[in-house]
């Protein structure tokens, strides 16, 4: 008997970028996207709030490096990136997101214009 295939296409995968000062927004941002039917992939760690984790300062600096390296990695096998960017605001972090999403040629996408007005779409 022959064997079926079946072909399933694999939702889209949207990586989250922005400060996590907007922590709530960047949770909201996830929610939308999650409830759309794609894949998020987002910041894990909340280093603005208190933590064991990054309570000593120099073990805190190595943790934010890791971090950064594994949020581009997030980025490599996103099809497209959020920028969670409530009243416009991007960060020198975020900005670093941006321009190495677009030396990647992804899409990107804001969930806030230049002026503050929402550009969820």
């Amino acid at each position: 008997m022959p064997r079926q295939t079946v072909t399933t296409t694999r939702p889209p995968i949207v990586a989250l970028c922005g400060s996590t000062r907007h922590w709530d927004a960047l949770a909201e941002a996830n929610l939308y996207e999650t409830a759309a039917g794609r894949i998020v992939l987002a910041p894990g760690c909340n280093m603005k709030q208190p933590h064991p984790l990054w309570e000593d300062p120099d073990r805190a600096d190595r943790l934010k490096q890791q971090l950064d390296e594994l949020h581009r990695r997030k980025i490599d096998l996103a099809d497209e990136v959020l920028i969670v960017n409530p009243g416009g605001y991007i960060g020198d972090s975020t900005r670093s997101e941006i321009d190495y999403a677009t030396s990647l040629s992804k899409p990107i996408r804001y969930t806030h214009s230049v002026d503050g007005g929402d550009g969820r779409g």
